[in-house]
């Protein structure tokens, strides 16, 4: 998409319909591929993601990941000539995986638009742990996982399940405070204080 956009600012270009056709037809039969691609992503991450977020949220709330495509594979390379002048005008490029987006629903509600910043906390954490999962049967070993302010905007039933989570994957937490982890019981290894600047490991 980037590099059609650039294609479609130079002027000398935009006159070529022999250049018009072939940057057409590249970026339909890439665009093909990582939109297919995506979808076994999507058809993958859903059968992992569902257990995960349903532990995090004691059964309240089913997550279903839906991969929103601008168009179909088989049509993209239609639609890139159909949107031709509109794009040349535009200087950018309308159809392809790169206007694509993923979205996440709760019983059809869309958690991005409608879900409060604890669900969306929640959402983010269990894709985390679905993509450690579907890492993990890909290279058959655990990646370390690194979480930043993990525990902001969760209720306590939300970090006490997110943390027995964890039990099992090496993490990397930053964090401004250890009393959550340790009223849930968490098991800590090594914890490194910054204080302007300086690293030093401090005891709990």
């Amino acid at each position: 998409g980037g590099q059609n956009d650039c294609y479609l600012q130079h002027r000398r270009w935009r006159r070529n319909n022999a250049y018009k056709r072939v940057w057409g037809m590249q970026l339909a039969e890439y665009g093909s591929k990582v939109i297919k691609r995506r979808e076994q992503f999507i058809k993958d991450i859903n059968k992992i993601i569902k257990p995960i977020h349903r532990k995090l949220t004691e059964n309240s709330e089913e997550i279903e990941v839906v991969y929103k495509k601008s168009c179909n594979e088989d049509e993209l390379f239609n639609k890139i000539i159909e949107n031709r002048k509109k794009d040349i005008k535009l200087k950018s490029t309308s159809a392809g995986p790169h206007r694509d987006d993923i979205l996440f629903f709760n019983k059809d509600i869309n958690i991005r638009t409608y879900g409060s910043q604890g669900q969306k906390r929640t959402v983010a954490l269990s894709l985390k742990l679905a993509e450690i999962e579907l890492v993990k049967s890909l290279i058959n070993d655990t990646p370390v996982l690194l979480l930043d302010d993990v525990l902001s905007e969760l209720d306590s039933d939300r970090q006490n399940h997110l943390l027995k989570s964890l039990d099992e994957i090496q993490t990397v937490i930053t964090c401004t405070g250890l009393d959550e982890f340790i009223e849930n019981r968490f098991s800590i290894n090594k914890v490194f204080q910054v204080t302007k600047g300086k690293i030093e490991e401090r005891t709990v």
